[in-house]
């Protein structure tokens, strides 16, 4: 972070180490801690060359660390060498304010000795004169932000939202890739907040509830299967962390996500006493993720919500986005919000203890992401399918990283699903149309994906969109996942009606996520309905 003095580089570097559970490093207060002289008596004493020599030996080593937050002071960009050290080691944000508003910062700021800045005759023509002379560096940053009619937090919203774009020209895929446990960074509008991904992380969830800055009382939510299963280490782990800890759990099932289960724990959160500072903690696969988040979306306008999927489809999909819906008899999740959590925590060890159909149901949505906008993920499934069978860990968590990486991509790109992230929804309207048509009881929610992207891909092909091999290879690897990819016994008439009323219709027609080849998807909404009818009769 650059800027110049006052634009804020210390505050908000503060808060974004904070929000992203990195390490924050103040160049200034390094050299500080490191001389033991302020910085007005290592100018006055040893001069500005000792300082910028040392402040140059300083902003190297830092750059040189991972997973950091780096303040760098406001005269450091001058120094071609601190440049090129920053600009190599990762993404440069430039905190720009008007002179007059620096020069109003550093009144309000200045409570001991007299700042450098404000003892010249004329400190406002100083900062000008100043600025002028570093404007043509600071502009060689990443992105700049314009602090001077926005809070701290905004901020730090516009810093993140820089990075994220910042880093879609780098190299996405290979985030899935990276040390650590955060995967990703969801940015959107409304909220920003970390995917960790890792390999028994359960056992901390806790202590990253509290890096998230969350605090109150932690409301766990569950199903009955799951917190069998991990529902004292969840609690326990929370309540070491010092937290206050509340529990309620829910049969499982997706027969629970109704408006009626919805008031009951409206009702156990009254009961409870529950505080807009208080967060619910949804603990469970993706019908308790969309259940937990509607009732926390809705909940005294909105409680803090930390997703930690324990279902494959929840780590990889569900818990990412903000979806939050229950059911409606005649279609699925048709009443719900956007509301994006403040922390999703994946364990991916949760799996080992996933029934076999719950599993390999998740993979649907795993090989969709492949499908629809990245060809080498999918790829990547083909070669290691027999691996992520048996949840080898390297392979499984590479797989949900980079997974849980392709959905972030795009909710950062269209929190509200008014453009790009109707792509997620390839396979949806004919999975919606099974599930609704056989009252949410016949089919798991990836079994109904599976069916519907092999619907979508055969209409894909039919109007010579996509080549054949094309469609025999999504339903090899579909298969080879156990998946089904056709279904007999189910009548088109249902199906065709819950689809009337799916939410991704637009104008009274239905908008179809097709493919144009394996990595690539388009939403079309001029499919016939002789197309559908035709479709359905193959494949149900």
């Amino acid at each position: 972070m650059t800027g110049f003095s006052a634009s804020g580089k210390s505050e908000t570097g503060a808060i974004l180490a904070g929000w992203l559970g990195w390490k924050w490093l103040d160049i200034d207060e390094e050299i500080v801690r490191q001389t033991g002289k302020s910085i007005d008596h290592i100018f006055a004493q040893d001069g500005e060359g000792y300082f910028r020599q040392i402040e140059r030996q300083t902003l190297l080593a830092a750059c040189e660390q991972q997973q950091v937050v780096i303040s760098a002071g406001g005269g450091a960009v001058v120094d071609p060498a601190n440049r090129e050290s920053m600009r190599g080691s990762g993404f440069v944000v430039c905190l720009e304010a008007a002179p007059e508003t620096i020069y109003n910062r550093l009144l309000a700021q200045d409570s001991g000795p007299v700042r450098p800045l404000l003892s010249d005759p004329d400190p406002l023509r100083r900062i000008r004169q100043l600025k002028e002379g570093r404007q043509s560096y600071y502009a060689d940053a990443d992105w700049t932000v314009h602090t001077d009619n926005l809070s701290l937090e905004e901020v730090c919203r516009e810093v993140l939202r820089g990075w994220y774009y910042w880093r879609r020209t780098q190299d996405w895929d290979g985030c899935a890739e990276r040390t650590g446990d955060v995967a990703c960074q969801v940015v959107t509008a409304t909220e920003q907040y970390p995917v960790l991904v890792g390999w028994g992380l359960v056992g901390s969830l806790g202590e990253r509830i509290k890096q998230a800055g969350l605090e109150g009382t932690a409301h766990v939510l569950s199903d009955e299967t799951v917190f069998s299963l991990y529902g004292e280490r969840v609690i326990a782990s929370l309540e070491g962390a010092g937290l206050r800890v509340d529990r309620c759990v829910v049969p499982p099932g997706e027969g629970t996500k109704t408006l009626d289960t919805a008031a009951s724990l409206y009702d156990w959160l009254v009961e409870r006493r529950a505080e807009r500072s208080d967060c619910v903690v949804a603990l469970g696969g993706g019908m308790i993720g969309d259940l937990a988040g509607f009732v926390a979306a809705t909940f005294l306008r909105g409680l803090n919500l930390v997703q930690v999927p324990t279902s494959l489809v929840g780590m990889v999909d569900a818990s990412i986005g903000g979806k939050t819906a229950v059911d409606h008899p005649r279609a699925k999740n048709l009443i719900g919000a956007f509301y994006q959590p403040r922390l999703v925590v994946a364990d991916v060890e949760m799996l080992t203890t996933l029934p076999q159909r719950e599993l390999v149901s998740g993979w649907a949505e795993v090989v969709k992401h492949g499908l629809i906008l990245d060809a080498e993920f999918f790829g990547f499934l083909e070669e290691h399918v027999d691996r992520l069978l048996k949840l080898e860990a390297e392979a499984t968590t590479q797989a949900v990283r980079w997974s849980a990486v392709i959905k972030a991509r795009i909710v950062s790109e269209d929190e509200k699903e008014k453009g790009r992230r109707t792509l997620l929804n390839y396979g949806h309207t004919i999975a919606h149309g099974l599930e609704a048509a056989t009252g949410y009881r016949r089919f798991l929610h990836g079994e109904a994906v599976a069916i519907g992207m092999m619907g979508a891909a055969m209409i894909s092909h039919d109007l010579g969109l996509l080549p054949l091999e094309a469609v025999e290879r999504q339903r090899a690897l579909l298969e080879r996942f156990g998946l089904p990819t056709w279904r007999f016994g189910v009548g088109i008439a249902p199906v065709v009606q819950a689809m009337e009323l799916d939410k991704k219709i637009r104008e009274k027609a239905i908008r179809w996520v097709l493919l144009e080849s394996i990595g690539k998807a388009v939403i079309r909404d001029d499919v016939s309905p002789e197309h559908v009818m035709a479709v359905l009769g193959r494949l149900v």
